[in-house]
This record gives C-alpha cells, structure tokens and sequence, in this order.
C-alpha cells in the first residue's frame, strides 16, 4: 500500500491514539465508552504507524509530501 499520511498527520494520529488509550486504562473497563476509546486508540496508532489511512484513500486525500514517501 502506498503511504498517503505526511510525518504531521502520522505524530498527531500518534499522539491522540496514546491519549486515548491511557484514558481508557485509566477510566477502567467497565464501559462501553471506554472500550470504544482503546479500539480508536488502537486503530490511530495503527495508522499512524503504517502512514497509510484507508479512508483517504477511498476519498483520493494524501497528506504525503515528496519527502515522506
């Protein structure tokens, strides 16, 4: 897959994804709200990580410069 996310975009996934999940471990496992925030913690991380955001690519978006490919 072709990276679509600039080095911007990929730190502030990054950060938003461990401030989530923290507040979800912290909040404890008891509900839904908190389940909800550890999987979108997960999956920004995960995105983040890789650079590739599947929905921009459905909508044509990359926030990639020359130099982050």
């Amino acid at each position: 897959m072709t990276k679509n996310m600039g080095s911007l975009d990929r730190t502030a996934r990054a950060i938003v994804g461990v401030v989530l999940l923290v507040l979800a471990f912290s909040a404890g496992w008891g509900t839904l709200w908190t389940v909800i925030a550890a999987l979108v913690g997960l999956v920004m991380l995960g995105t983040a990580a890789m650079g590739v955001c599947p929905p921009y690519a459905i909508f044509g978006i990359n926030t990639c410069s020359r130099d982050d490919s």
